[in-house]
């Protein structure tokens, strides 16, 4: 039986789900940090006596809202460097 094409398919499904992953990840991430930093600007300027506090809160934020697209990148390499879905084709 030839399960090359079944593979050839599988493989650049994999690079099309890998892009995404990567892309819609790394989108989603510089929205999130457009919002974030334009409220931070906001609340400093509405009271610049707990800008202090607001800009430790907002890098907590900021390192929690990077792991999205480091998940997404981990989750890429996995799925082309070490497909579990090869094992599936018969």
């Amino acid at each position: 039986m030839d399960h090359v094409p079944q593979l050839a398919q599988l493989l650049s499904m994999t690079v099309i789900a890998a892009g995404l992953l990567i892309g819609l990840g790394a989108l989603g991430t510089a929205i999130g940090f457009a919002l974030l930093g334009g409220k931070f600007l906001e609340s400093s300027a509405r009271q610049p006596e707990l800008t202090p506090m607001l800009q430790t809160k907002m890098f907590i934020v900021a390192g929690l809202l990077d792991a999205v697209p480091i998940i997404g990148v981990a989750i890429a390499l996995l799925l082309l460097f070490a497909n579990p879905f090869i094992g599936s084709l018969k």
